[in-house]
């Protein structure tokens, strides 16, 4: 059976009398994408996103207890990735050290960069124009509540995308995101892809940044993910062209979709 024959197996059930009331899994995902965006903007709008769709998730928790016998069909919750480019913007994880920020304010304004503390998990990364920045407000019950698969399947479409331009590119065991040169004994591991995420009631925020062709030197004002021993590159360092961070999007929401088993609703642009 298809995830998509099992999903109307699932709506069937539901509308049979005297039937337990059973989720109604939406794996339909609405892109938008957002332009070059201001951070916290970005981050706002996430929140707002995540709120509404928790906010359904216990309406029909509700719904279940206070059931009086007749099968009440839960709402379908919604899933969202947002795709955009931020200015230039450190962030700092939870679990992150404000010592692995090499700038003070000072040298923050002088590299017309801002700093935030967030709640994704992870270290401190960097943002900035040329990166692609992928957040994926998902619900992961209409899909695979594991929260290491929803890692894996967004590593794994970054290396499909990557393998496109001719670039092996994998994961170096114990470390989230996509790299270069990851074999094991490889001269120059450089990471190409960084991710954070935070998950509530199994709703994904935060994400994935893919370097296209960002200003590499920003990266050396922070120790990235608090990795000290290994290189950041992008995807026109490695190439050695010009490449375009529209064109590369265009080459990855395929590969996102499919690793998550999702389908496009629609696609805004900014």
């Amino acid at each position: 059976m298809t995830a998509q024959s099992a999903d109307l197996a699932l709506v069937a059930a539901a509308a049979l009398p005297g039937a337990a009331a059973v989720p109604v899994l939406n794996r339909t995902v609405q892109v938008q994408r957002l332009g070059l965006v201001a951070y916290l903007p970005a981050w706002a709008l996430q929140e707002e996103l995540l709120a509404a769709t928790v906010a359904i998730k216990t309406q029909n928790r509700l719904a279940e207890k206070a059931d009086d016998g007749a099968a009440t069909a839960p709402l379908p919750t919604p899933n969202h990735l947002l795709l955009c480019q931020h200015p230039h913007t450190y962030t700092l994880g939870k679990s992150g050290k404000p010592e692995h920020l090499l700038l003070d304010e000072t040298g923050l304004q002088a590299h017309g960069a801002t700093f935030h503390r967030i709640n994704r998990g992870g270290d401190i990364t960097y943002h900035g124009p040329g990166q692609l920045v992928g957040y994926p407000i998902l619900d992961l019950d209409n899909f695979r509540p594991d929260i290491g698969w929803y890692l894996r399947a967004l590593e794994e479409a970054v290396i499909h995308a990557l393998a496109e331009y001719g670039l092996a590119a994998g994961r170096i065991p114990g470390l989230t995101g996509v790299w270069l040169g990851w074999e094991p004994g490889a001269a120059n591991p450089r990471k190409i892809c960084a991710m954070g995420v935070k998950c509530s009631r199994w709703t994904t925020m935060h994400g994935f940044a893919l370097n296209v062709n960002p200003d590499l030197s920003y990266f050396g004002h922070i120790v990235p993910c608090g990795i000290t021993d290994k290189a950041v590159t992008s995807l026109a360092q490695e190439l050695q062209r010009p490449i375009s961070v529209e064109e590369v999007e265009e080459r990855l929401l395929p590969h996102l979709l499919q690793q998550l088993g999702a389908t496009p609703l629609t696609t805004n642009s900014a």
